[in-house]
């Protein structure tokens, strides 16, 4: 296959690509816990207020993997998972007027319609629009445009295959509706800024955006993967004084301290102890603000009380499984502290990204520590298997290179 060809087969039923049907390949997950398959898939045109966008690069969340394992309650099977994308838009349905064909774009899963009244307040950057087929795994009209190609091993069935929180980047093209895709600066680095779809965004946005961390502050980040890393980087930029992390991987904390964290704490070297006491021990009393980017509920409670009397401030950035959840002693609060959540950072997707990836392209936010290797799209399951394991930060697919001819 050649890798610039726009996808294996088009079907033209118009003079127009936003009526064509095209065959390309994708990286299905069939069910929980299963090795993703990656085959022919067909996708239809983008409806109305919709974009098919030809995804180029994706990296690899731990989100994902939640999914993949079967501890999202809102994983519908068969699916196409993946959410830090980023391609160029091939066509667009009637009413769209964000984009154009052949704009370079990020899809993203926290859409902004611009006019509900989440989007209208600067309180939040949460949108409800098209939240609730999004989270069955389906376009905002009720229906997927992911399909299987009839073949004997699935009985010669049009089969339909689900999106995944409105981005399903894991496939050579995806449908999205139009809110949910950000127009970005066309000289960007596509196997750099997808990470900014979401994790970098995330934990420098809850930093920056929702807790609005202070210059001259004592932080703490909890778990120091991709998200908190983001987060430590995040700190650094709103000036923090200190900023201790804290892991129990070695490779991950001397990765902190290059993005800037100024203490390395692992659990591991204090037996028998709270981590939350050792901190507090640290710091004379608790850190300003914590962030917690692990998604375990017991690590979110320890960074709620690692937090200072009167005036600290923990925010649950981690996404824990379904079902999950967190407590504390009422005195935790009654004494002051605060405990509050962000998605996506607090970032507004199409107003306020397109920011932070000029930041990326004019060197001022570095994000190549990132990054641990790029594959080709038929070694997708490596990456993704060494991100369940957390032996990689962030691997980067490109979907249209394989190590062997197809």
């Amino acid at each position: 296959m050649d890798p610039d060809s726009p996808c294996l087969t088009t079907f033209c039923v118009g003079f127009d690509n936003r009526y064509s049907i095209l065959e390309c390949l994708a990286a299905v997950c069939w069910a929980p816990n299963q090795p993703l398959s990656i085959e022919k898939i067909r996708v239809d045109p983008p409806k109305a207020h919709e974009v098919r966008i030809r995804v180029l690069h994706t990296g690899i969340c731990h989100t994902d993997g939640y999914t993949f394992m079967g501890h999202d309650s809102e994983g519908v099977f068969p699916c196409i998972l993946g959410h830090e994308g980023a391609g160029i838009v091939e066509s667009v349905g009637e009413g769209v007027t964000n984009v154009q064909v052949g704009d370079t774009v990020i899809p993203a899963y926290t859409p902004e319609c611009g006019e509900c009244k989440f989007c209208t307040s600067p309180k939040t950057n949460l949108c409800i629009k098209i939240r609730a087929t999004q989270g069955k795994g389906l376009m905002p009209d009720g229906t997927t445009r992911f399909h299987s190609i009839p073949c004997e091993a699935n009985g010669n069935k049009d089969v339909p295959i689900y999106h995944f929180m409105g981005c399903s980047t894991f496939s050579q093209y995806t449908v999205c509706a139009d809110i949910s895709v950000v127009k970005i600066d066309p000289k960007s680095d596509l196997s750099k800024v997808c990470l900014m779809g979401c994790g970098i965004t995330t934990g420098i946005g809850a930093v920056t955006h929702t807790a609005k961390v202070e210059p001259g502050s004592t932080v703490a980040v909890l778990g120091v993967g991709g998200v908190g890393l983001a987060a430590v980087k995040g700190a650094v930029m709103a000036g923090a004084k200190r900023i201790i992390a804290i892991d129990k991987m070695p490779r991950k904390l001397e990765l902190a301290q290059q993005c800037g964290a100024t203490d390395l704490v692992n659990p591991d070297d204090y037996p028998g102890e709270k981590i939350q006491d050792v901190i507090i021990r640290m710091t004379d009393g608790g850190v300003d603000y914590s962030f917690e980017c692990i998604g375990n509920v017991h690590t979110m409670r320890a960074a709620l009380e690692m937090c200072h009397r009167g005036w600290g401030t923990s925010c649950i950035v981690g996404v824990a499984k379904a079902g999950e959840e967190i407590s504390t002693r009422p005195f935790q609060l009654v004494t002051g502290r605060r405990w509050i959540g962000t998605a996506f950072g607090g970032v507004k997707s199409r107003s306020q990204l397109p920011g932070l990836v000029d930041a990326v392209n004019s060197g001022k936010l570095d994000i190549d520590c990132f990054v641990d290797y790029k594959v080709p799209f038929d070694k997708i399951n490596d990456a993704f298997n060494d991100m369940l394991v957390s032996k990689t930060i962030r691997g980067i697919v490109n979907l249209h290179e394989f190590s062997e001819a197809k």
